[in-house]
């Protein structure tokens, strides 16, 4: 399982920072406020079963994954679900609440919802409850190897 320690060694050679805080940064809502932007700018990272097949998506924290959408983008049939803690940890490396896109299985298949082009910049947690990651969409689809898909549709308030 990666830890902080791995993802920071990992993003030094793309410039990229972890903010770490003494808060817990387990939801969008939380995070948001660790960070100082809105939930929508948290890039939340959704493990997803179509199937018995894994996919991550990440997406604004103002958006919910659609089950069509996403059986549609990835060319899949079956139920989608959430999976149970010990299987998002057997699929990604971390535990719900500081699930990131980074140093994840080559095999493991991540789309990056079009929500977050609305965004210059958004927060990715960095392996654990208590951190964040500033990248920009570009940085993400080039670090995560990631297809850009819209899957999702923005929360009613």
């Amino acid at each position: 399982m990666p830890t902080i320690d791995d993802v920071k060694a990992f993003l030094v050679p793309q410039g990229i920072e972890v903010r770490e805080f003494a808060e817990p940064t387990p939801t969008c809502e939380t995070a948001a406020a660790a960070v100082g932007c809105q939930p929508a700018q948290i890039a939340k990272s959704v493990l997803l079963l179509v199937g018995e097949n894994p996919v991550l998506v990440v997406t604004c924290g103002d958006t919910k994954v659609k089950s069509s959408k996403l059986k549609k983008a990835m060319g899949l049939s079956g139920k989608v679900r959430l999976p149970e803690a010990d299987e998002v940890i057997r699929h990604t490396g971390y535990a719900p609440g500081g699930v990131c896109p980074f140093l994840l299985s080559p095999q493991l298949p991540v789309l990056l919802d079009e929500s977050l082009a609305r965004f210059e910049r958004v927060y990715a947690a960095a392996g654990n409850s208590h951190s964040a990651v500033p990248v920009t969409l570009a940085q993400l689809q080039e670090i995560t190897r990631g297809r850009r898909a819209e899957v999702c549709d923005l929360i009613s308030p």
